[in-house]
């Protein structure tokens, strides 16, 4: 059964940096698109980032210029690098594997991981 395991959470001032990593098991992360997702409660989840299996990314408006999403297959890990975080950024970040939206994708998720912005 295919797990996705994400780290790198935790409270930060605005202005700092932190870097979520999501692991998936199985060897097959270079096959589909790896999305991260955040919510706030009462809210929907967000897409914020998405990278292809040929590396392509795309960035939700408000986090272009400061996230970066990458992978590295030989960890089997995708990350994302989160510079110049605002207090907007607060939320609890989700990791997904396949096309965003999909009903494929819909099986594919971690368990989240914290992030809180404040000073």
């Amino acid at each position: 059964q295919v797990q996705l395991v994400e780290s790198g959470g935790g409270s930060v001032q605005p202005g700092g940096s932190l870097r979520l990593s999501c692991t998936i098991s199985g060897s097959i992360i270079h096959i589909f698109a790896v999305n991260w997702y955040r919510q706030v409660p009462g809210n929907q989840r967000e897409l914020v980032a998405t990278i292809d299996s040929g590396g392509q990314t795309n960035y939700t408006d408000s986090v272009k210029g400061r996230f970066t999403i990458s992978r590295d297959n030989a960890k089997n890990t995708v990350y994302l690098q989160m510079n110049e975080l605002k207090p907007d950024d607060t939320a609890a970040y989700y990791c997904n594997m396949g096309d965003p939206g999909s009903a494929f994708a819909q099986h594919y998720w971690g368990q989240g991981t914290q992030v809180t912005v404040s000073s």
